[in-house]
């Protein structure tokens, strides 16, 4: 485990439902090829707050890389929507582009 995770995990602790925390956690997974445990970190903020736009880009693309395709593209649909209700246009452009190149 590196010294970024550590950190991340002990933060964490303090504040379980940072959203920002289990997100950079999950990046990190990814970083180190864990899809189970970003995926776990992934999922907890689609429990926590759906509204974290961020997230649908990238959990769509890990689950391109787990060959779940129709996933991935519903993750992608579902994201587009909540970033144009909450006008979140650059999340959005990522999200569309993602979604064509399926």
């Amino acid at each position: 485990m590196t010294e970024r995770q550590e950190k991340l995990l002990h933060l964490l602790t303090e504040t379980p439902n940072d959203t920002f925390l289990l997100f950079a956690m999950g990046l990190e997974m990814v970083k180190e090829n864990d899809d189970n445990k970003a995926l776990e970190f992934f999922k907890k903020i689609l429990a926590v707050d759906e509204n974290y736009c961020a997230l649908y880009y990238h959990l769509g693309k890990l689950y391109e890389r787990q060959q779940h395709e129709q996933i991935a593209m519903s993750v992608y649909e579902k994201g587009l929507v909540i970033c144009k209700k909450l006008n979140e246009q650059h999340n959005y452009n990522e999200l569309r582009n993602a979604l064509d190149m399926l």
